[in-house]
């Protein structure tokens, strides 16, 4: 069997691979993606040995900073980012997040002081292995994945 590109081939910029699919438009639309002027390429429920079916977002001329590419890991940690140059694979990123996110998740404790003044947020990773939790640096409130809302 002849294999055929499902997605055409980028000439520079970005890939994130590996997406579950149901995660796919989370992604989309935490890196605000539908007000982005650069050739974007979507595909979802695409065939994957490793998960079934998967999501790729490819995003012609556009590198994401490191606070985004965090947004991206707390949503889908098993994501890949692929630098594009000259239709070659010149670098690939697994997703992984520092100690520390700052700034990326809104406190689920309406107490806590992020929440009441312009504090930005400072989160703890405390658990990445088993099953991500965050810990606020502020008011110690422990967020698991499933809870995170990204601000």
């Amino acid at each position: 069997m002849e294999k055929q590109l499902k997605v055409a081939a980028l000439c520079n910029g970005t890939v994130i691979d590996h997406l579950p699919a149901e995660k796919l438009f989370t992604v989309v639309s935490i890196l605000n993606l539908e007000q982005c002027s650069n050739q974007i390429t979507i595909g979802n429920n695409l065939e994957s040995k490793r998960l079934g079916t998967k999501g790729i977002i490819k995003i012609s001329d556009r590198f994401f900073a490191e606070h985004e590419i965090n947004k991206i890991a707390l949503i889908a940690p098993n994501a890949k980012i692929n630098i594009i140059r000259n239709y070659q694979v010149v670098e690939k990123h697994p997703l992984q997040l520092p100690d520390e996110v700052r700034d990326i998740i809104q406190c689920p404790n309406p107490n806590c002081i992020t929440n009441h003044q312009a504090v930005a947020t400072r989160f703890h990773v405390v658990d990445e292995k088993n099953a991500l939790r965050l810990r606020c640096h502020y008011c110690e409130r422990e967020v698991a994945r499933e809870e995170v809302k990204i601000k």
